[in-house]
């Protein structure tokens, strides 16, 4: 029931001078950020995230979920290919941010295509085992997989468990890559997903307050989210270094 706030917290933060008029607040440098939605959310949800990302300098675009309960490793590919298409337009990596489900598609990103992400942030999401969520949140991840088998949309027999061994999969179980700068967001108020899993070890681990839901539209979010996207971009282990450097 306390997840309800949520509405009170994007009331908020519509008339939050931050939100408003951005100030105080490091501003970006054009690059582009992939917002990808929780699980049972549509691109929709991030539009207020989105709007504010734009009014601080950045090209916010999505990747086109509508319920983001699809096989993870098919949302995955959706996710790349939005990266990807970035990445050659722009000739520079970009940045992603998840919220819940989508911080997982996040921490595959940041292990699996560090050539596509220099930064990748998640909002309260388990980036430890998935499924740290609260018992309504499991029954509804157990009827969309019963779904999803039922519809043959899965690529792997135990897609949507914690022993799937889709390149997803793998991925998100893959130590972070040194290059890729990751943030994790949470709140120990979080009626969703236990905020524990929230908190990995190679990322810069956040704490604010607020809902689950309401982590895309907390005006406490949004400084957090200004400070890790401008942190400067880490060179690739490959990448040769710049003449003169040492």
């Amino acid at each position: 029931m306390a997840e309800t706030r949520w509405v009170l917290e994007a009331w908020r933060l519509s008339v939050d001078p931050l939100f408003l008029r951005p100030r105080g607040v490091p501003r970006g440098d054009g690059r582009t950020v992939v917002l990808v939605p929780g699980f049972l959310a549509g691109d929709q949800t991030l539009s207020l995230l989105a709007l504010w990302l734009r009014r601080i300098g950045y090209r916010a675009v999505t990747a086109g979920f509508v319920t983001n309960t699809d096989c993870a490793d098919r949302a995955l590919d959706r996710v790349v290919r939005t990266a990807r298409r970035a990445r050659e337009r722009d000739g520079r990596r970009v940045a992603v941010i998840g919220h819940s489900r989508g911080g997982h598609y996040a921490r595959a990103l940041a292990a699996g295509h560090p050539e596509l992400v220099s930064h990748a942030v998640s909002l309260g999401s388990d980036l430890n085992g998935m499924l740290g969520i609260s018992v309504p949140t499991q029954a509804a991840v157990t009827g969309t997989r019963l779904a999803l088998h039922a519809a043959r949309r899965t690529r792997r027999p135990a897609c949507f468990t914690l022993f799937c061994d889709c390149p997803f999969a793998a991925a998100f179980r893959a130590p972070i890559d040194p290059s890729v700068r990751v943030t994790s967001v949470y709140s120990r108020g979080d009626g969703v997903v236990a905020w524990p899993g929230c908190v990995v070890e190679g990322a810069e681990n956040v704490e604010v307050t607020g809902s689950h839901i309401g982590l895309i539209a907390n005006r406490k979010v949004l400084p957090v989210l200004a400070e890790a996207l401008a942190r400067p971009e880490r060179p690739r282990a490959e990448e040769p270094a710049a003449a003169g450097s040492a």
